[in-house]
């Protein structure tokens, strides 16, 4: 009895534990070496082998999105003080975010630091500053504590992930937290989106809350539909004068998707731990399952399944589209399969995607889950795109859209377990 008490109390402390923190183990959030490609530019920065130009009034980014091959397309716009350099952030000075796949880059005028988020396939989300300052050899420097308050606080629950929000801004860019604030998602109605932010691009009826401050309690425009920034700030100091409307809804998408990725790593990972231990103490075989780790696993992968399948994105009710060519870029990188399908094709008429599998199961960090919750997280997608599994939150999931899915993923990506053949 007194073994059973010690493994019940061991659960329950490890899986409270694992989203209060994140450095024990078996996480070590902070003293784990990241494998991200940000920390392998910091090491050939460190090296010598790698040189960034520098570049009067934007320092290294320039060279910093060409050597992470981050596009200039991506690029979108954030005016509300919502950052760590958030005194140089305002209306007429917006701080500007860069992102590829894995990596997102943002830029402040003025700014001391760029800072750099990348997820890593062990340990999710890492943060980073790169000094803006000319130098022979510019340092990459790893952020844990300043960026975690946020990045891994309650709107996270807790886990360090990426953070996309919706606020009310004054004319100064200060947040007016009487009013709000949202955490957004590809699920956020569209009328509740980009409060805070600047959006270039076209949405019909469909409203957002983008590109209007808050002065005297009202906001200060109607700022949907706007394709030219010009009158709001001097465009030209960056490096596109876009703040894509499509970029940012798969920014937002993407940084959901990963997020959950990490929180079924974390998880998993604590599980087994904790399986470990408890096999141990009562002598049971290494490896031997009970039925509450393996109900355990399943439950820290079904959010990230979810997110793959978009199963709780909010409907279109009209076309959109983007100014900056990203939407076009994006597409194009593929992978395609032998009908030139690819999960990356756009719908942006009643959805986001085409095709409602995320192009995110390419990703090292999909690939970088822990065996059982990789195997858990293609089993289920393999169950919902073969129709074996219609429960309600893949019921907006046709026919096509599995049938589509299931051939694109097929064809497009290496490994996958026998039975998806």
């Amino acid at each position: 009895m007194r073994l059973l008490a010690f493994a019940w109390t061991l659960c329950a402390f490890a899986s409270t534990a694992v989203a209060d923190d994140f450095d024990r183990p078996p996480i070590r959030y902070a003293e784990t070496a990241p494998g991200d490609a940000v920390a392998k530019l910091g090491r050939e920065l460190r090296a010598g082998a790698v040189t960034l130009a520098h570049e009067k009034g934007r320092g290294y980014l320039p060279a910093v999105l060409k050597r992470l091959d981050v596009p200039v397309s991506s690029q979108v716009l954030v005016f509300s003080k919502t950052s760590l350099q958030r005194s140089l952030i305002g209306p007429k000075t917006p701080r500007a975010i860069y992102f590829n796949d894995d990596v997102a880059v943002a830029f402040c005028r003025h700014g001391g630091a760029l800072e750099l988020v990348a997820d890593d396939p062990n340990l999710g989300a890492v943060f980073y500053t790169l000094g803006q300052d000319s130098t022979p050899r510019p340092a990459v420097t790893r952020q844990t504590d300043r960026c975690l308050s946020c990045h891994a606080g309650s709107a996270n629950q807790g886990f360090p992930g990426q953070l996309a929000r919706s606020v009310s801004a004054d004319p100064t860019g200060e947040m007016l937290l009487a009013r709000g604030t949202r955490r957004v998602d590809s699920s956020t109605p569209f009328a509740e989106r980009w409060g805070g932010w600047y959006v270039t691009g076209t949405s019909g009826p469909q409203t957002h809350l983008g590109n209007a401050v808050i002065a005297g309690g009202v906001p200060s425009r109607d700022g949907t539909n706007v394709t030219d920034l010009r009158p709001s700030f001097d465009t030209g100091k960056y490096l596109s004068p876009h703040s894509d409307l499509v970029a940012l809804m798969v920014l937002e998408h993407q940084g959901e998707a990963h997020n959950r990725l990490t929180r079924a790593n974390y998880l998993t990972r604590v599980a087994l731990a904790e399986e470990a231990e408890i096999n141990a103490a009562l002598g049971l075989p290494a490896g031997a399952r009970a039925e509450s780790i393996a109900r355990r696993i399943v439950w820290a992968c079904e959010p990230a399944v979810e997110a793959l399948l978009f199963a709780d994105e909010t409907p279109l009710t009209g076309e959109v589209a983007g100014t900056s060519g990203f939407a076009a870029e994006f597409a194009a990188r593929g992978p395609f399969d032998a009908q030139g399908r690819s999960l990356r094709q756009f719908d942006l008429t009643t959805r986001m995607f085409r095709t409602p599998l995320s192009y995110v199961v390419y990703s090292r960090h999909f690939d970088g889950l822990p065996p059982e919750a990789k195997a858990q997280v293609e089993r289920r997608l393999w169950e919902v795109l073969t129709g074996k599994d219609r429960a309600k939150p893949f019921a907006h999931l046709s026919a096509a859209d599995r049938l589509a899915a299931l051939e694109i993923f097929r064809a497009t990506k290496p490994g996958l377990p026998a039975y998806w053949k």
